[in-house]
């Protein structure tokens, strides 16, 4: 078996994922090829993960290190298994770009990496790597699994399902652990053993439709009632989502200061007393770059640390590689293609779903229709990634501006002038990334 993991000088995630893997294929014959365009930081994550493999698994695994991109042809051909978890365009300069020049506007973000017009860009400059890649897979790998991680999830993950022949599933981290730190957060924990829960919607704004105890009570009345009284009591990190409960019925699986920036209603230059008022992170995500970056290095030493024993982490990927290996049974929350699993929402919409691995084979579930409310918010962000993924497709800057202007916190806060203008400066500022569109 062989798995390449595509940006792999991401340190600390690599190191989770791929230990993962290792923990749960010991009776595979397995070839891990790490690539990055990053050397030092590739061989920071290769030389922790050589030793982690000679102190958990008697250096059990071949584990190969690709930088040039010249070679990353080679390091793909007979891969079963393709992790993405690359960024495009690096913290500096894109990431600062897609933050610093709407703000010229009036236009304030806290993530960035979605929708909107941060998750515009970076879905833009990413889908032409990624597809240059992919095209690699369909010579010398057409068989294998593509597993996504990167963001903006739907848009990127949408575009490698509708044009490419190669298999995709798109995995994000939200989902997993949407209603226990929901349920930690209200101080019901112990309704946390034998809960059952459904989930479906979209990355990043998937919806908890249903949550009952064991014994198969519902718990939603108990919860809007204790998430209603916190956020009336005093500031904390989720008020956002706690008043989708309050407005909209349903808690929603990502957190706050994403959901603060999809809808038009909390992020308002005209009423900048909101961003206090539900306590909204502006910029979190240039903050938590600068973190990441100010601590990567003073990390190093204590991510070398020795890992007896190894906790396997709840990252989905090592279980669907595992179960697909070993056809054995697994259910995931996976980003696909709707193709009807939720049936009002576009037929060619990337949508988050319940998914089955059986007999080695993923299989979405059919969800049937979201309430109509949710369906509506969804289709909000629908809108952009699916007039983002046309864009990258014709590469033409009026489709840009489309997409762009169906946002509905840019619409919100910016003029059609304003937008087109915002647009053609950020397609300036991001250069060659974005010298395909004209």
């Amino acid at each position: 078996m062989k798995i390449v993991f595509l940006g792999a000088g991401s340190t600390v995630f690599a190191k989770k994922v791929l230990l993962d893997c290792m923990s749960a294929l010991s009776t595979f014959e397995v070839e891990i090829v790490l690539y990055d365009i990053n050397s030092e930081r590739l061989d920071i994550t290769g030389r922790i993960l050589q030793k982690a493999n000679e102190r958990l698994f008697q250096s059990r695994y071949k584990i190969e290190f690709v930088c040039k991109p010249v070679m990353l042809k080679d390091a793909l051909k007979s891969a079963d298994f393709v992790i993405n978890a690359m960024q495009i365009g690096n913290y500096e300069p894109c990431t600062v770009n897609d933050f610093e020049i709407p703000k010229k506007y009036g236009l304030r973000q806290t993530i960035g990496d979605t929708v909107g017009i941060g998750g515009i860009m970076r879905g833009l400059r990413t889908i032409p790597v990624v597809m240059e890649i992919i095209k690699q897979m369909e010579e010398v790998c057409p068989d294998a699994l593509f597993i996504n991680y990167a963001n903006p999830m739907a848009i990127v993950t949408g575009y490698i399902l509708r044009y490419s022949k190669i298999k995709c599933i798109g995995l994000c981290h939200s989902v997993q652990v949407c209603t226990e730190r929901l349920l930690k957060d209200l101080g019901m924990e112990d309704k946390l053993d034998g809960r059952q829960e459904v989930i479906a919607g979209i990355n990043h704004m998937a919806w908890l439709l249903e949550l009952r105890d064991s014994q198969g009570n519902d718990m939603y009345p108990e919860i809007k009632r204790k998430a209603r009284v916190k956020n009336l009591l005093k500031k904390h990190y989720d008020m956002v989502r706690y008043e989708y409960l309050r407005c909209f019925g349903y808690y929603c699986t990502e957190s706050s200061e994403h959901n603060a920036e999809y809808t038009p209603y909390f992020i308002k230059r005209s009423k900048p007393e909101l961003i206090d008022k539900y306590n909204i992170p502006l910029d979190e995500y240039l903050l938590r770059c600068k973190r990441q970056m100010n601590r990567f290095y003073s990390e190093i030493e204590e991510l070398e640390k020795d890992d007896l024993p190894y906790k396997r982490s709840n990252e989905y990927v090592s279980f669907i590689i595992e179960a697909i290996a070993k056809k054995i049974p697994f259910s995931f929350a996976g980003n696909v293609l709707n193709k009807g699993s939720i049936s009002n929402l576009p037929y060619e919409a990337c949508v988050e779903v319940k998914c089955n691995i059986i007999d080695g084979r993923i299989e979405q579930e059919r969800v049937g229709e979201l309430p109509l409310v949710l369906a509506a918010l969804n289709m909000t962000n629908v809108n952009v990634q699916m007039l983002t993924i046309h864009a990258a497709y014709t590469k033409k800057k009026a489709d840009i501006y489309k997409a762009a202007m169906l946002d509905p916190h840019t619409a919100a806060e910016l003029s059609l002038d304003e937008i087109l203008k915002m647009c053609d400066e950020l397609i300036v500022a991001h250069g060659e990334y974005m010298s395909a569109y004209s």
